[in-house]
């Protein structure tokens, strides 16, 4: 049975910049150190030869003989020396060691593993996040993983690298911020069986944490079995789920304030703004005015109720790729709002309704009915849901 993914859905809008930045880096670094060198055999006067094979052997904690030696000579390659200098080894921690081990592969499978994980979980995440804040997991899951290898395998010389611990930091915030997801399989049994299918991506990230890394760390008493590190994948992956868990905590706390707590977006809005002219009834203006702002500069220029209103009043009239451009940003600024239901409703309707695009759509229904909507939002989500699998059977049976 082999079996191979493909990817998820639903997917975010946008391009996620970031994520496809980092696969490229990893892959570079695949293509530009690890094949050359790997092909490359180091000189027996080599310092760095004698030193690596001095580590060896002090790692095995038992005695070698000179023919034992001079095999492993005859299978070292000049990539062995380099992931040596540049893997991180807990005997000697460096900050250098610690980011560069990140971008390193054993292999090619090691790569191809990492970036299929990365390419699933990266776009979705890197979209609920931003790119910055999507940065700073990728690498604090990273280091974390790394940390929690290091307390349970102790000051070994051996070098730890591959992005494995920063992937699955990221598997879980997925894991808890896109429950109903689904990842495209292809399943071959052959010759009895060839087909893609889909099954619901927690269930599959449950299947790699539990049995491919959960019980041969268990079985290994917390060492790498087989060189996989299985404690900072389990590291990387519950620093993700805690990190979900916190910033959801955040979101909510700040979303559910005490009621005389101060609201900023209570005051009048400052005359001659967006805002000022929103409230005013002034749209034709207030829209002009937004449309010619970049991404960033509309970031929190909005209160909910104002950006709803223009968002709303752009939609009806002739205006959707503004009206989905303002819901997109409400959401991004105001991710778990008492309003953010109705922004993910707002532009799901406009990307079924208007632009015919069902499985950017169903993203952000599944969305809005994350955020427990009230009654009203929740019926339209689901109807925009089954809109959405009727236009996607449309579109096939087209195809």
């Amino acid at each position: 049975m082999f079996v191979l993914p493909l990817g998820d859905e639903p997917n975010p809008p946008g391009t996620p910049l970031l994520t496809y930045a980092l696969i490229l880096v990893n892959c570079a670094a695949y293509v530009f150190i690890t094949l050359p060198l790997g092909f490359e055999r180091p000189e027996w006067a080599d310092p760095r030869v004698q030193e690596y094979l001095r580590a060896w052997v002090e790692a095995l904690g038992e005695p070698v003989s000179r023919g034992d030696v001079a095999a492993m000579y005859l299978q070292l390659t000049a990539y062995d020396l380099f992931v040596y200098r540049w893997g991180f080894r807990a005997a000697e921690p460096g900050l250098a060691t610690l980011f560069s081990a990140m971008f390193l592969h054993a292999g090619f499978l090691h790569l191809l593993g990492n970036m299929l994980f990365l390419w699933i979980c990266g776009d979705n995440v890197e979209h609920r996040l931003g790119r910055v804040r999507f940065l700073a997991a990728y690498v604090g899951t990273g280091i974390a993983a790394t940390a929690f290898q290091t307390l349970l395998s102790g000051r070994t010389d051996a070098p730890l690298l591959g992005s494995s611990g920063a992937i699955f930091g990221l598997a879980g915030l997925y894991f808890i911020w896109f429950p109903r997801n689904r990842v495209r399989l292809w399943v071959m049994v052959f010759p009895f069986f060839m087909n893609v299918v889909r099954i619901s991506a927690r269930a599959v990230l449950a299947f790699f944490v539990l049995v491919q890394n959960l019980l041969p760390f268990l079985v290994s008493a917390g060492a790498g079995a087989g060189g996989d590190a299985h404690g900072a994948h389990l590291g990387g992956f519950l620093v993700g789920l805690l990190a979900a868990w916190v910033v959801d905590r955040r979101q909510r706390s700040a979303r559910f304030a005490p009621a005389g707590a101060a609201d900023p977006a209570a005051a009048p809005p400052p005359p001659g703004t967006i805002a000022a002219l929103v409230e005013e009834g002034d749209f034709e203006n207030a829209a002009r005015r937004y449309v010619q702002l970049s991404s960033a500069e509309t970031r929190r220029l909005l209160g909910e109720r104002h950006s709803m209103m223009l968002g709303r009043w752009m939609a009806a009239g002739a205006h959707p790729h503004a009206a989905l451009a303002l819901f997109e940003r409400h959401v991004r600024d105001h991710p778990v709002s008492s309003t953010a239901a109705a922004a993910h409703l707002g532009a799901a309707l406009l990307q079924l309704r208007t632009f015919g695009e069902p499985a950017a759509a169903r993203q952000h229904l599944l969305e809005a009915l994350a955020l427990d909507p009230d009654p009203e939002t929740e019926a339209q989500a689901r109807e925009g849901l089954a809109e959405a699998a009727a236009l996607e059977r449309f579109q096939l049976n087209r195809l």
